[in-house]
């Protein structure tokens, strides 16, 4: 069976790498600020609006490789009402973390598979992380040595690396903090037959 990661991220393709897994990784064209901004209208959930966009990149995949078994992924980051983007600049990245510190926002990382043009399976992982309340000082010392790691990262921060100092408390597993709920999608695949059981 023929998996594709429909993604380029590369700490999504490690971590199916280190578990194992063989699959190809293909990047769909899906307008996510679109999907996002239209869902947020309609008031969509945090964690609805994060299945949509996995949703979204599976199926364009599986358009164009129907036979193959297509992971799509996405993860959605929210403080209350507020849902965050990837930061473009320091600048947004202090404000985000900013706006995050001293506070419990939610992680919610959506997975779904299709096939022959079809969603076979979902999962949607959800993760609360309470940061320290970080002063002005240590936000931006943290950015000047980070940026270049994080910045592809929603959350501005990777707990696997010197992220962690930022936080008093996580609820959550790992993977599903890293974009990626792995025990999850290992158990389909086992019931698949795809990995063993």
């Amino acid at each position: 069976m023929q998996i594709i990661l429909a993604s380029t991220s590369q700490i999504r393709a490690q971590m199916l790498t280190r578990a194992g897994l063989v699959f190809t990784t293909a990047a769909p064209r899906v307008d996510e600020e679109a999907i996002r901004a239209a869902m947020q209208a309609d008031a969509a959930s945090p964690r609805d609006i994060a299945d949509a966009l996995a949703e979204a990149k599976a199926q364009k995949i599986s358009d164009k490789h129907p036979d193959a078994m297509v992971l799509g992924c996405d993860q959605i980051l929210a403080l209350g009402d507020t849902i965050f983007a990837k930061p473009e600049t320091t600048a947004q990245a202090i404000s985000q973390i900013q706006a995050l510190r001293g506070q419990t926002h939610h992680l919610y990382s959506a997975m779904v598979i299709y096939q022959n043009g079809q969603p076979q399976w979902r999962h949607i992982g959800h993760a609360r992380m309470t940061m320290r309340a970080l002063s002005d000082e240590a936000v931006n010392a943290y950015l000047v040595t980070e940026w270049e790691s994080i910045r592809h990262s929603v959350g501005c921060y990777k707990i696997e690396e010197r992220g962690i100092q930022l936080f008093s408390q996580i609820e959550g597993d790992v993977f599903t903090i890293q974009g990626l709920p792995l025990l999850a999608l290992l158990n389909y695949l086992a019931v698949r037959g795809i990995v063993a059981p």
